[in-house]
């Protein structure tokens, strides 16, 4: 039954009388979240639950605290976490653009990239000392004397079967010669060209034969240099590997539990024996142009170990934000660098991403940065699925450059995603993406207001009591809390709620602390929250203003006095950002004899949205009940929204709209005074 309403039931102010302290400086902080009953249960059932696919998403509109609300409840859920592993990049030595990686206890990364740099710094002092002791040199030499004999005795062999035939063998650039001779001396051209027929056949034969003598000595003599050099070869194997095993067997016991490590100490053993030149000290005449100094530390690196994660000062879980969530931020790179003008990368400039940060805890994503980088918020979906890690190079699979890229052995991933966004991002991806929902199963739903009552309200001064001591602002006195909790009232619109945008509401704090402080004031009063929301209102209010200032001077028509027929003021409210505000509109209706029943004119100049249409078609639903049951309507009525040029939507104009009509069918006329609002149930 409606009835007039009194002042006070307009606005529900609080009664501070009923508050047993005189500022907030008497209450003790407030380290819990409030008004979120809802959101917190879901929040506690997806950090306990350990499946796949049962990751968060925090949804409400901004203000509503979800992001320090999911921060706080990540970082004291990782408490009773354990640290995760460390993990390390390493190069592959049978095919360098996929490195490997290794996963390694907390803090053992440093170790162990500790104690590989001073292996190779052992090996290169160690090496050139074996190698220049006397024993190897005895060893060398032992072995060189036997070879040198072994040749010797064939080129002797062959020089003497030479002489028998009448040739001698001769040294040259090319190798070994058959010289004929006459006398002890080369024979010249003219001297063999006096030979006589048959001895000059003899001549041919024995040459021939000799060659093949001596084709079959250097094929002997090849022979005993490749057996020499595998038997050098072989000296400096077992040297070298003498001088390094202490070092290298070391350093497998120390990671006997980590058998991957170990299969890559013993890998870097057998590339040090391959390429033990490499270790040998350069002479001083050897060139030492830039291209050779690069080459000799581009070698060595493919010994060092690339720290991706280390957790060596992590205590429980990892809690990760990431404000920016781009692939290359999510998922790390291979940086490359220019050497002499091309681009090259290796193991040593890969880097990581959040998820590499987070993996074995947390990271919190918001929604709406990640979807402006699609190629992100994909390879997230798949990451999860798989549950590894992959560094791909996107400018590479895009084909942005054609340089050859890493393709880094994928990292095992473990880890719980929450994504914070409002709940229409949330709908469209659980009805458009078919991933979001198998990934993303648990919604955790942030209110916007919470029951306005003796309990909630001294929860919510004990939080303003909270960001008080913490901001170091002044505090309230009661009659300075009645006014904050009018205000928040009113931010929900509802008597009986509050709101739990708590960002909004502790912003007049900050904002009425500064007038306090201008003041010179000891606490915030409430005429400092009365200034903080006036300015915050007249800062955004310009065009509330203008519109007012057309209606008081007649640019705007309206009338305020009198009755008026088929004429009324309705209420429309105008949104721009941060504030909300009404005016008044005038509404006509004009009605005639015809058949076209109720016309919108909103709707006939697209001026009109889809609600205020429908709120236009009940009302014609109802003059058809009302005066057409058993015969047609024969009545043409028009309405409009008159000076509205921008639009109009909504159905709270309906009831306005129909009084409008009844009022030009009836000839009773409206008084004018009076502005009206609803829609027709």
């Amino acid at each position: 039954m409606s009835r007039e309403l009194k002042p006070e039931e307009i606005r529900s102010l609080f009664d501070t009388s009923k508050l047993s302290y005189k500022t907030t400086a008497e209450l003790s902080p407030l380290d819990e979240i409030i008004g979120q009953a809802r959101a917190l249960k879901a929040l506690n059932f997806g950090l306990e639950i350990d499946k796949l696919g049962f990751n968060i998403y925090a949804a409400g509109q901004p203000g509503t605290g979800k992001t320090t609300t999911v921060k706080a409840y990540l970082e004291q859920s990782a408490l009773s976490k354990s640290p995760p592993h460390d993990w390390c990049y390493i190069h592959n030595f049978k095919n360098r653009s996929e490195p490997h990686a290794i996963e390694l206890p907390q803090g053992q990364a440093t170790i162990f990239k500790k104690d590989m740099g001073e292996l190779i710094e052992n090996v290169r002092k160690v090496l050139p000392e074996a190698f220049q002791s006397d024993d190897y040199a005895n060893r060398h030499q032992l072995a060189m004397k036997s070879v040198e004999g072994q040749r010797e005795g064939l080129i002797s062999e062959i020089n003497q079967i030479a002489a028998k035939k009448g040739f001698a063998i001769q040294r040259s650039q090319s190798g070994l010669l058959v010289v004929p001779t006459l006398e002890g001396r080369p024979m010249e051209q003219q001297d063999i060209a006096s030979l006589s027929p048959e001895d000059l056949r003899k001549f041919n034969k024995a040459q021939e034969e000799l060659e093949g003598d001596l084709r079959n000595t250097m094929r002997q003599l090849r022979e005993i240099d490749a057996k020499a050099k595998a038997a050098l070869e072989e000296l400096n194997r077992k040297v070298a590997s003498f001088a390094i095993d202490h070092h290298v067997t070391y350093l497998k016991q120390k990671f006997l539990e980590i058998p991957k490590v170990v299969e890559y100490i013993e890998l870097v053993q057998d590339d040090i024996l391959d390429n033990l030149d490499a270790f040998m000290p350069e002479s001083e005449d050897s060139p030492t142009s830039p291209e050779t100094l690069i080459a000799i530390e581009q070698f060595f690196r493919k010994y060092e170990v690339n720290i991706l994660v280390n957790n060596q000062e992590q205590t429980g879980a990892p809690v990760v934000i990431e404000l920016n969530p781009t692939y290359l931020n999510l998922f790390g790179q291979a940086e490359k660098e220019a050497k002499f003008g091309v681009l090259s990368t290796d193991f040593t400039m890969i880097r990581p991403g959040s998820l590499h940060k987070a993996n074995g805890g947390y990271l919190m994503i918001p929604i709406q940065e990640l979807l402006a980088a699609p190629p992100a918020y994909e390879s997230l979906k798949r990451a999860l699925k798989n549950g590894e890690i992959t560094i791909e190079d996107t400018a590479e699979s895009s084909g942005v450059i054609s340089t050859r890229s890493l393709k880094p052995e994928p990292i095992k991933l473990k880890i719980k995603v929450v994504l914070i966004g409002d709940s229409e991002i949330y709908e469209t991806l659980y009805t458009k993406d078919p991933d979001f929902k198998e990934l993303f199963k648990v919604k955790a739903h942030f209110d916007t207001a919470m029951d306005r009552n003796e309990e909630n309200i001294h929860k919510y001064v004990s939080a303003i009591t909270t960001v008080c001591n913490k901001e170091q602002l002044k505090h309230l006195t009661c009659k300075a809390i009645g006014k904050v909790v009018e205000y928040s009232s009113r931010l929900v619109e509802d008597q009986r709620k509050i709101s739990t945008k708590f960002a909004d509401v502790v912003d007049v704090v900050r904002e009425a602390s500064f007038y306090a402080e201008k003041d010179g004031a000891k606490h915030i009063t409430d005429a400092h929250i009365d200034k903080a929301v006036e300015e915050k209102i007249y800062r955004s209010n310009l065009i509330q203003e203008k519109i007012q200032e057309m209606i008081s001077r007649r640019i705007t028509l309206i009338d305020v006095k009198g009755e008026k027929i088929g004429q009324v003021n309705g209420l429309a409210v105008i949104s721009y950002g941060d504030l909300a505000f009404g005016i008044p509109s005038r509404i006509t209706a004009s009605v005639g004899i015809g058949r076209q029943g109720l016309v919108d004119i909103e709707r006939e100049a697209s001026l009109g949205g889809s609600t205020h249409t429908k709120g236009v078609m009940i009302i014609s639903g109802f003059l058809s009940q009302l005066f057409a049951y058993n015969k047609p309507l024969g009545l043409t009525a028009k309405l409009a929204f008159e000076q509205s040029y921008s639009g109009v939507d909504g159905d709270s104009a309906s009831s306005t709209e129909l009084y409008t009509i009844l009022s030009e069918l009836s000839g009773l006329p409206i008084k004018q005074y009076i502005a009206m609002t609803g829609s027709v149930n």
